[in-house]
């Protein structure tokens, strides 16, 4: 299954369940993903929705907006009917769910990856998918400077103070990510100069796979408590190699085979800015 294939299926049997209300808002039902999902057990499946419930508070975000208790009434063998618990789901309470699953499954793979680049992408712009590669990867790479603020306060949370460990604790996350490359050798790799950033010299596929790099160590990091500068980074070591594993699962490209843009995003900052500047004179 090519990487095509692949969007397509995800597509399908996500939004396949997908509801939407009067108001226009989407949702999922729990009971319908559990089943796309492979659950065979409500009690396993609501297992998970615990955890992505405290993910969801640890976040700082209204739990009951996300994940909205309603009853369902069934009909038994005798012919009578009873009510079952069950949620309307946010598509961010359902990426919770797909990030607190069995990822031995790889229907869970599949619905990480679909709805970790779904909520990213409605968080960054409406209409994503209508943008040109040069407007995508300015919006990821400001959506990446955001979450590095907050990754950093994490790290330092954890005990990583100075610039030096902070550093040190990057390199992990890279390491982890580009296969044992770390920031060094990933600069060489796409013939950078000493001064030039690497996240300014990626294609939009390659910044979404690190933006998703630097929110899951963000969360995970949070969400354990974790203390301590060796902990930390394996960590960051961890998630970044759990999103590889993701992509290779997918029949993806590996970040560092994926072709480096001719323009940097400074550059195109700077063009952008020069045709704003031109719209109003």
């Amino acid at each position: 299954m090519n990487n095509n294939q692949i969007e397509i299926y995800s597509e399908v049997i996500f939004e396949d369940i997908k509801h939407v209300n009067e108001y226009g808002q989407e949702f999922w039902y729990a009971r319908e993903l559990q089943e796309v999902l492979e659950y065979s057990q409500w009690r396993r499946f609501n297992e998970v929705i615990i955890k992505a419930k405290e993910a969801c508070k640890n976040s700082n975000n209204f739990v009951e907006e996300h994940f909205a208790d309603v009853g369902k009434m069934i009909t038994v063998g005798n012919g009578a009917e009873r009510e079952i618990d069950d949620y309307m789901l946010t598509r961010y309470a359902c990426y919770l769910i797909v990030m607190n699953g069995d990822s031995r499954k790889k229907v869970i793979a599949l619905g990480q990856t679909y709805f970790a680049v779904k909520t990213r992408q409605r968080e960054l712009i409406e209409n994503y998918d209508q943008l040109s590669e040069d407007q995508k990867r300015l919006a990821i790479r400001g959506e990446m400077r955001e979450h590095n603020k907050s990754l950093a306060e994490a790290a330092k949370n954890a005990g990583i103070i100075n610039p030096i460990d902070y550093a040190i604790f990057q390199n992990r996350g890279y390491q982890g990510l580009y296969g044992g490359l770390g920031a060094k050798e990933i600069h060489a790799r796409k013939g950078l100069k000493k001064n030039q950033q690497i996240l300014d010299h990626m294609g939009s596929t390659e910044l979404a796979a690190n933006l998703f790099r630097a929110t899951q160590t963000d969360e995970k990091l949070r969400r354990d408590q974790v203390m301590g500068k060796k902990e930390a980074g394996d960590v960051h070591f961890e998630v970044g190699k759990k999103v590889r594993q993701t992509i290779a699962e997918l029949g993806g490209t590996m970040p560092e085979d994926l072709p480096t843009p001719q323009k940097s995003i400074k550059q195109l900052e700077k063009e952008a800015a020069k045709r704003l500047t031109s719209s109003k004179e």
